[in-house]
This record gives C-alpha cells, sequence and structure tokens, in this order.
C-alpha cells in the first residue's frame, strides 16, 4: 500500500434519496452516488482522520454505526492507510463487526467476522462463505490493497457495482475526482439543524416507516433514540471519539425527528377531523300529526 494512500468508501444498502438525509447529518462533506441496485456510496470529501488525529478505521467506524443506528440498512465501511486495510459493518444497534489486515496482508480478524458478516447481508452461508475464508489465511503473494479489492470483488454477489475507478487503496484526493464525474452524483453537505430535520420529516412521510411512526410507537421510538444519543454522545467527548459523538448526535437527531412527526401529524389529524357545527337555525315546529275522529 502507498504511504501517501489513506482513504475510505462508505457502502450503504438503500438508494440515495434514502441515504441523503442520514449523510446530512454527518456533518462532513461528502459525494454521494448509485453503487448497484439498492446501494449506495459515499466518498468522504475531507481528511477527518488527519486533521482530527484519529486512525481512518475509527472515524469510518463511527460514520458508519451513526448512518446504521437509526435506519434498516447496513452501511459497510471499507478503509485503508499506510499499515492496514480492513472493512467495517454495521447494521442497527448490534456490534459491529470487520476485519483487518496488515500492510504485508497478514490476517489479524476474527474468522468468526466473516460468518457474521455473511448472516448479516442476507448471504448463502453454503455458497458464499467459503470464497471469503482465503482472505483469512496467509498468502505471501498478496498485500493489504490485494486483499481489500477481493473482498470488494466478492461484494458483487449482495448487488454492490462501484462506479469505474472508485477502487479501494487509491488515494482519497481520486476517490473523490471519480466519483464527482458519476453519473447521478451529488454533493452532501451540512445545511443547518433546520433544513436537515425539514428533509428527513419528508424523507419519513414518504419512506414505508410513514405508517409505522404514529401514536405511542413513535413517541417510544423517539424517546428510546434520545435516551440512547445523550449518554453516547457524553461518553465520546469523554473519550474524545468523534465518531462515536456522531453516532450519538444521529440517534439525539433522529429522535426529535421522529418526536416532531408525531406531533405534527397528531396536530394535522385533529384539524383534519374536527367536525363541522352547522349554524344555529329557527327551532322547527313538530310535525302534524292528526288526531284520529270519535265514532261517536
Amino acid at each position: 500500500m502507498n504511504a501517501t494512500s489513506v482513504g475510505a468508501l462508505l457502502l450503504c444498502r438503500a438508494e440515495p434519496a434514502v441515504v441523503r438525509p442520514a449523510a446530512h447529518l454527518l456533518r462532513e462533506r461528502m459525494l454521494l452516488a448509485p453503487a448497484g441496485p439498492g446501494w449506495s456510496v459515499l466518498v468522504p470529501e475531507g481528511k477527518p482522520w488527519r486533521d482530527g488525529g484519529e486512525p481512518v478505521d475509527r472515524v469510518v467506524a463511527g460514520w458508519a454505526s451513526a448512518l446504521a443506528v437509526g435506519a434498516d440498512w447496513p452501511v459497510l465501511a471499507l478503509w485503508w492507510d499506510a499499515d492496514r486495510a480492513g472493512f467495517t459493518l454495521a447494521a442497527g444497534f448490534r456490534r459491529t463487526v470487520g476485519y483487518v489486515w496488515l500492510a504485508d496482508g497478514t490476517p489479524v480478524g476474527e474468522d468468526e467476522a466473516m460468518r457474521t458478516f455473511t448472516a448479516r447481508l442476507d448471504l448463502d452461508p453454503v455458497l458464499d462463505l467459503p470464497a471469503l475464508e482465503p482472505l483469512t489465511r496467509q498468502d505471501p503473494a498478496a498485500d493489504s490493497r490485494d486483499r481489500l479489492l477481493t473482498f470488494t470483488a466478492y461484494l458483487s454477489r449482495a448487488g454492490i457495482v462501484l462506479p469505474v475507478g472508485l477502487s479501494p487503496g487509491e488515494p482519497a484526493d481520486r476517490l473523490r475526482e471519480v466519483a464527482r464525474i458519476q453519473p447521478g452524483a451529488e454533493q452532501v453537505e451540512w445545511a443547518g439543524w433546520r433544513d436537515t430535520v425539514r428533509a428527513e420529516l419528508d424523507t419519513v412521510e414518504e419512506g414505508p416507516l410513514g405508517p409505522w411512526l404514529r401514536g405511542p410507537r413513535a413517541r417510544l421510538a423517539g424517546t428510546c433514540q434520545l435516551a440512547a444519543g445523550v449518554p453516547l454522545v457524553l461518553w465520546a467527548a469523554r473519550h474524545r471519539s468523534t465518531g462515536w459523538a456522531f453516532a450519538g448526535a444521529l440517534l439525539m437527531a433522529q429522535g426529535m425527528v421522529v418526536l416532531a412527526y408525531d406531533s405534527l401529524r397528531a396536530g394535522t389529524v385533529r384539524t383534519v377531523t374536527r367536525p363541522r357545527r352547522r349554524p344555529a337555525g329557527p327551532a322547527r315546529s313538530p310535525a302534524f300529526r292528526p288526531v284520529p275522529r270519535s265514532r261517536d
């Protein structure tokens, strides 16, 4: 691996329109592009691992967790630097799973990680898992970049199709240039809380979770996200972990969005369904009933 080659890619199992609102909350400038049917790729435009002092694997692990913690789709982060390369898979609140190869290609991960990775992407453990097993064994002819490229080629079984030129191991500057010219590519940039929350509300309203996030279930989901996000942000501040701070902030933001959506929808329903009162009119006389005649 080239000593100057440090970078990362974030692969999300969702369409770009679904990924966009969550990516805004990372507060990082990124390029978003399609990466196969039902997949999107995020390419960081900055280099927070250099500016913030944290290694690239820790930064992207926090990003992946932040994107996946409030969504129903997994996020796969591919990362590399001069000493190592690897991947991290985040899915909801479950523990992240990953694997690492040293610069000379030596595997230092756990074999169980590959099995968990296959299961979380709903791949066939009988047909697909054997293709990953060589990556967990020694191979003097393969360095860390070769390992990561082989792993990326395997991802086509999950439907991932990276654009030509957007290959792991390339310098971050080249990845940005390649991503910028892809069809359907767009820039994701932090636009402030008001616009971000409005976009998130629109996505919730139009998405499959819209009918579900209403009433007591919505309030419970939003409260749980807020309750989980606050201590996570505090923990990240004590440990100076930027990635987990993003995850906690995203949890808090999504909790507020869910609660705001439920409150807004409840107010709309009350306004629409309020019965109309008819204007008071003159009192109506009782209907005339003829009095039966007596036979006498």
